[in-house]
């Protein structure tokens, strides 16, 4: 993601949230969104899918802090009309750029998956603090490599397998390291040599005025170095596109709508430059025993009413096998029963078994006679369910 796509979205926009939401109320936002409108729920919905990768996109920008900040400073700069390369806002509220200008490709290609430069690096690679010989900042910086792009993608887990924890194979279709070269860009049998007009820097320094300014080294491309015998499969730049298999840990107790990150699993960067990350959004499937309650497992338990009344003991099934549950006598249609530590397991502690009690009512026809002698067995007794009920009166 370049500088100059930043300045063009509106990620706030796009997922509805103010520019002054917080953290949480972002990833609040982001989930309703990425629930509603993941291609999972929209079979065949083109327009449910784009709105899923754009607002996967914002949310991997101002769903991070330190980017969030980044993207606030640079939309703030240019705004105001601070960099060349783009006008302020027209008048139809967005960004309009006045030339190709990539920001980002001068000063590291950062961006927000870049993995260098970004907004706080602007100014210490333009200007060399101090003039011709001066503090090596600007060097430093240029040699920092073009990282690969961050990639989202998404995965569909059952209830169980988000609850006890999954690995998963999932097949990625991205930028990777070139096999043939091993991410060099060079030729089998040989390596990239350090360019002899920046000596590696990927800038050349020139004075005006009182300043120094570093500008891309026209010879090597602002690389810092040069490939004589580039690699035929990748052309030089240690990077093909192919069809990966990664193992995907998903953890115990897992969230709908719970983004994962792989650290260096996302697109490969320029030249061996380190990757970017991959993050996989999970979509946790509806289970047709079991919900739950951040760590408690919840589970409605069909029960007679003479089991209510006499008490009795009911097998209950959990995420790994069955326990008996302890129905005691007297119970109330809706009374919960806990079993501790049978719940989901997290980082915080194993959650509980929560059992709510159901009375199952039997269907017409069914030991009439039986409840016909019961009902006047209560009434002899003096039982009237009703005794004591303010709508009686």
């Amino acid at each position: 993601m370049s500088q100059r796509e930043w300045v063009e979205k509106d990620y706030y926009a796009e997922l509805g949230v103010s520019k002054t939401a917080t953290q949480d109320e972002i990833r609040k936002a982001y989930r309703k969104l990425a629930r509603e409108n993941h291609p999972d729920s929209n079979p065949g919905n083109t327009a449910a899918e784009e709105k899923f990768k754009r607002i996967s996109e914002a949310n991997d920008v101002i769903g991070d802090p330190a980017k969030r900040k980044e993207y606030d400073e640079f939309r703030a700069q240019v705004s105001s009309g601070g960099f060349g390369g783009f006008s302020a806002p027209g008048g139809g509220g967005g960004y309009t750029t006045t030339s190709d200008f990539d920001l980002g490709d001068l000063f590291g290609g950062g961006g927000p998956a870049g993995g260098a430069g970004g907004f706080s690096d602007l100014f210490g690679g333009l200007f060399n603090q101090g003039r011709a010989g001066g503090g090596g900042t600007g060097r430093s910086r240029a040699q920092r490599p073009r990282g690969g792009q961050d990639v989202e993608t998404a995965l569909t887990l059952s209830f169980r397998e988000a609850a006890l924890g999954e690995t998963v194979q999932i097949k990625l279709s991205s930028a990777s390291p070139c096999l043939t070269c091993h991410g060099s860009g060079a030729k089998p049998g040989t390596s990239p040599k350090v360019c002899g007009t920046c000596h590696g820097a990927g800038v050349t320094q020139r004075n005006q005025g009182a300043f120094g300014f570093a500008e891309p080294c026209t010879d090597c491309g602002g690389t810092g170095s040069k490939i004589d015998d580039p690699c035929t499969d990748c052309g030089g730049s240690g990077v093909t596109d192919r069809t990966r298999t990664i193992n995907v840990k998903v953890p115990a107790g897992v969230s709908d709508g719970q983004r994962i990150r792989l650290s260096g699993q996302g697109e490969a960067g320029f030249r061996g430059a380190p990757s970017g990350d991959l993050y996989v959004t999970v979509t946790v499937q509806k289970d047709a025993v079991f919900q739950r309650d951040g760590a408690d497992l919840l589970v409605d338990l069909p029960v007679s009413y003479p089991e209510l009344v006499q008490g009795s003991q009911v097998s209950v099934p959990t995420l790994t096998g069955r326990v008996t549950v302890k129905v005691p006598a007297g119970s109330r249609d809706g009374q919960i029963l806990r079993v501790r530590g049978r719940g989901i397991a997290r980082k915080s502690g194993t959650g509980d078994l929560k059992v709510t009690l159901r009375v199952a009512t039997p269907p017409a026809g069914m030991a009439e006679a039986e409840l016909a002698a019961y009902d006047e067995a209560l009434r002899a007794a003096g039982f009237d369910p009703r005794s004591g009920w303010a709508g009686s009166a």
